[in-house]
């Protein structure tokens, strides 16, 4: 079984030393180069390794760590503070402290208009670096920190989530 294994492994590795396959890969042959087409070369071979490498993870994970193993949900005993994800604090915030939950949304709906508009905003003025953009650059710088602010401001009580009004 050890001489099997060592010759399957030795037959599937290519001799580099041949003459045909240093002429080929002299001519450039067999590797990725810029303007190569991608039909058949990635996609007939490396898209197979990527899927199945996937598809490996994916069934490794689901026996190693089933889903049905984990604790069962209390569906009539809901936690005090429901927390969302991360990059939903801010808005979560504002939907908490407001209160009119239509001003809330319409809010919200502000930050995409207003990315909607910033193109045509920025495209004013003839300055491509930001230094040379002061009013942008300080909405911009304002937008963070207000969102930060905002952020952190769902992490406490709602009596101290704006400290500052």
């Amino acid at each position: 079984l050890i001489t099997l294994h060592k010759v399957v492994v030795v037959s599937s590795v290519p001799y580099l030393a041949s003459k045909g396959i240093c002429s080929k890969l002299s001519k450039g042959i067999g590797h990725n180069y810029y303007g190569e087409p991608a039909w058949p070369n990635d996609i007939l071979y490396i898209f197979p390794v990527v899927i199945l490498g996937a598809l490996n993870i994916s069934l490794g994970l689901s026996v190693s760590a089933p889903y049905g193993l984990s604790e069962k949900a209390a569906p009539f005993s809901t936690p005090l503070e429901i927390l969302p994800e991360w990059y939903f604090f801010a808005t979560f915030n504002l939907l908490r402290i407001l209160s009119s939950k239509f001003i809330g949304v319409l809010s919200m709906v502000c930050l995409p208009l207003f990315l909607a508009l910033l193109p045509f905003l920025e495209n004013l003025t003839k300055y491509q670096n930001p230094f040379r953009r002061p009013v942008m650059s300080v909405v911009y710088i304002f937008y963070v920190i207000y969102a930060i602010w905002l952020s952190l401001g769902s992490l406490v009580t709602i009596t101290e989530s704006l400290p500052l009004l």
